[in-house]
């Protein structure tokens, strides 16, 4: 019988974990963080509702701005220069997909590296790769939360990382690395995914195809994390085909209830970081 990992609830506790340290550090001193949001996506509007909840019931300080889907770049730098100066914004977040017409990736690279919160500026990558301090992104710190939080050993475990992106697989590898952890890499062109995804201890899925792995990929007795989601006439799925890998695989992240909420719960880590980070460096600058 195959067990499904609790994310919402490793989550929660998370989150109560920040709400402890925000109270702790007393009135007026928490930590804020600013969401940007650009153009009227349906989606994107949904997420960053989310995500400004857990901000207050964190108790952190909540800064939003939302700009018309035909602001133009100049617009959108102008709002990130301005929370950058902000001393009381300790991170600020670019909610992505951007309208077409905008560089993402410029406009990320605005965020100063100390609140980056998504971890996905150059400057951030480049500490990643390095094993430098810096803030992680969050949906693979969030992967490597829930597996420790379900007690599963990363160093000299198998993981297959199917999905090479930015914004998980990628970053996951280094991170995963960095435990030592022995990785394979594969996606959704690799000629035979089974090959390299079933002798894995753990298998991390992050590709954006809704059920490209099923029980042909997955060994007896492994982990299974299931980063993607889609929104489908019956409900939220997600890159794996999980009711056909139950009584294969020993444990699975459902969709939703699995990596969603740990992406939450790591932004507010990632803020609380920021905030810490920003604070030290002020008083280095202060000593020199």
């Amino acid at each position: 019988m195959t067990t499904t990992i609790d994310g919402t609830r490793i989550a929660r506790r998370i989150r109560a974990r920040v709400a402890e340290e925000v109270a702790a550090a007393g009135p007026g001193r928490a930590p804020g963080l600013a969401t940007v949001l650009v153009g009227d996506d349906p989606a994107s509007a949904v997420y960053v509702a989310a995500k400004r909840r857990a901000i207050r019931e964190a108790g952190l300080r909540d800064f939003h701005r939302h700009l018309p889907q035909h602001a133009m770049y100049d617009d959108v730098a102008a709002v990130i220069d301005e929370l950058a100066a902000e001393p009381q914004v300790s991170g600020i977040l670019l909610q992505l997909p951007l309208p077409a017409h905008l560089d993402a990736a410029a406009l990320i690279d605005r965020i100063p590296v100390t609140k980056d919160v998504d971890g996905l500026t150059t400057a951030s990558l480049g500490l990643l790769a390095r094993g430098e301090h810096g803030l992680r992104p969050c949906t693979p710190s969030g992967v490597i939360e829930l597996l420790d939080a379900e007690g599963i050993p990363l160093r000299g475990a198998n993981v297959a990382v199917v999905g090479w992106g930015e914004l998980v697989g990628k970053p996951l590898t280094q991170l995963l690395l960095r435990r030592g952890a022995t990785v394979s890499v594969a996606h959704e062109h690799t000629t035979d995914l089974a090959a390299v995804t079933r002798p894995a201890d753990i298998v991390v899925v992050a590709t954006g195809v809704r059920g490209l792995v099923g029980p042909e990929h997955v060994g007896p007795g492994a982990v299974v994390i299931d980063a993607g989601i889609h929104r489908t006439p019956s409900g939220l799925t997600g890159d794996v085909r999980s009711a056909e890998l139950d009584g294969i695989a020993d444990r699975i992240t459902p969709v939703p209830g699995g990596v969603g909420p740990m992406t939450i719960a790591m932004l507010l880590v990632n803020t609380l970081r920021a905030a810490q980070w920003g604070a030290e460096r002020q008083a280095v600058a202060a000593c020199v």
